[in-house]
């Protein structure tokens, strides 16, 4: 089975790296053509443009930052439309628009095209040792007959039946994140400020009820003063965008998100788009003349998480 790979960021390189290593015939493109250089080097095969990879491939996975750059990719010159044939599929790893996924999945349905959404949960950390849950959400005997390419990529799979509905679950799991991280550096502020050592207040909330995954994990980016968990402001604002969107189409009230929305806009205005997406707690520390630091915690979050036993390492979902 021969798979493209578009969009080689992040998470998608890691991707890709991981279908090498299971054997699959990987065949990918980015408009940062370095970025194919080590899985050219790892046994991919490089393409020119989308269209070329959708000609060769029996399914293309897009893996991409933005509404925008997944419409051009899809449907744009030289894109999977134009390349794939008859019997193809799309699989859309990205956090998309459910509403410009289905008409895009109904432009390839007119040629004969398949599509499948399977955004991931997890962090680039869990990407890379294909630990990532995928939510996979279409055609059920599509879907089965990618299995394969999903286990090799995540350690868990969900399918969540009609195309769209895993848009709407990974917007959720996004905005509970972004959530949890304003959150957790608001928590880390009160323990500072009433002289609580920061390193002992991240062991006792790691062993409480208020414990969470992002606290567990990428939390420690704010500790250690890197913010960097490989994912930008520009993207949270865009997901957040997302929920507040949905909120909205299904007459729910997201009033925490909302407030979240808000510190997002107001740390990528402060900070640019491509700082990382906790510098939210930047703005705290930032107001209360508070560095939210604590010894022991690497910069790198790669580099952290390699030092928790494996059997004790978060779940992804």
């Amino acid at each position: 089975m021969k798979i493209g790979c578009v969009g080689l960021g992040n998470i998608g390189r890691h991707l890709a790296a991981n279908l090498i290593a299971a054997g699959f015939e990987v065949v990918v493109h980015d408009l940062n053509s370095e970025a194919g250089v080590p899985l050219v080097a790892a046994g991919a095969t490089w393409c020119d443009s989308p269209a070329d990879v959708a000609a060769v491939s029996d399914a293309v996975i897009t893996c991409l930052p933005s509404v925008k750059a997944i419409t051009a990719v899809v449907a744009g010159e030289r894109g999977l439309a134009e390349g794939f044939r008859p019997g193809g599929t799309w699989i859309d790893m990205s956090t998309n628009d459910r509403h410009e996924l289905l008409r895009l999945a109904e432009m390839l349905g007119d040629r004969g095209v398949s599509t499948l959404e399977a955004p991931v949960t997890g962090g680039a950390h869990n990407a890379s040792s294909a630990t990532i849950t995928v939510l996979v959400g279409g055609d059920e005997a599509v879907f089965e007959r990618y299995r394969s390419v999903f286990n090799a990529l995540g350690g868990r799979v969900f399918f969540l039946g009609e195309l769209g509905q895993a848009a709407v679950i990974k917007v959720i799991t996004n905005m509970l994140a972004f959530i949890h991280i304003a959150a957790t550096a608001e928590a880390y502020m009160l323990a500072a400020r009433a002289g609580i050592d920061l390193r002992q207040a991240w062991e006792v909330i790691k062993a409480s009820s208020g414990n969470s995954f992002i606290h567990e994990t990428e939390s420690t980016t704010i500790l250690s003063g890197s913010y960097d968990i490989g994912f930008s402001l520009d993207l949270s604002c865009k997901d957040l965008g997302f929920a507040l969107q949905l909120g909205r189409e299904l007459d729910v009230p997201l009033d925490i998100a909302a407030t979240v929305e808000q510190l997002n806009i107001r740390a990528r205005a402060a900070y640019g788009g491509s700082a990382g997406s906790p510098m939210v707690a930047r703005l705290l520390e930032e107001a209360c003349g508070v560095d939210l630091r604590a010894p022991g915690f690497p910069s790198d979050l790669d580099e952290y998480l390699a030092t928790m036993p494996r059997a004790t390492r978060p779940s992804a979902d």
